[in-house]
């Protein structure tokens, strides 16, 4: 932690009448704030240095994963819940069912119905092209999100059950995480 000196004796630096304290008092703020913006600037540096970006996000529906990694190296991992019916490809809209394939993550969120979210770019054309054959909509608006803003069941049950209508749920905790670590058009593998 860096501290700022406060207690720097007052010298008058003037035989103008009153004029004397006020400059010196200008100068204490002067150096003050030099070095309130010397710190701030150093801290947001070490803040942008301290954050790496994942180059592609891995999501491991079976080990209920997902993987934020650089250089084909893991940089951090959390837990995840899916959609109700977990297993298997998305076919069609409303079969709860998280997609597996490539896609990338598009829209930010900061004010959904959960603690943020991040969309992922379902459906893409082979997503598409065999809802077609099937004569079904593919659905869409898949996210990658928080807890709900208005839970309708305990901590423990978002914690240890999949719950979501498709998506891609982790803990707030680890959601401010992964909004940090991810950035828009980054690739996401979903993996069965």
């Amino acid at each position: 932690m860096i501290r700022v000196k406060t207690d720097i004796p007052i010298k008058q630096t003037s035989n103008i009448a009153g004029w004397g304290s006020a400059v010196s008092t200008a100068g204490v703020f002067v150096y003050i704030a030099a070095t309130v913006v010397i710190i701030a600037a150093c801290t947001q540096n070490l803040l942008a240095t301290e954050i790496e970006l994942a180059d592609v996000v891995i999501v491991k529906k079976a080990e209920r994963r997902i993987y934020l990694v650089t250089d084909q190296q893991v940089l951090k991992s959390f837990s995840i819940s899916l959609g109700l019916m977990p297993d298997g490809e998305k076919i069609q809209e409303g079969d709860f069912k998280t997609p597996e394939g490539r896609y990338q993550l598009t829209e930010r969120n900061g004010g959904s119905d959960f603690f943020r979210s991040i969309q992922i770019s379902y459906p893409n054309r082979r997503d598409e092209e065999r809802a077609a054959r099937l004569g079904v909509s593919p659905g869409g608006r898949i996210m990658i999100h928080g807890q709900p803003n208005k839970p309708r069941y305990s901590k423990a049950y978002y914690r240890n059950y999949d719950w979501t209508d498709g998506c891609i749920a982790l803990s707030n905790t680890d959601m401010m995480d992964f909004w940090q670590m991810t950035s828009a058009n980054t690739p996401i593998h979903i993996f069965p």
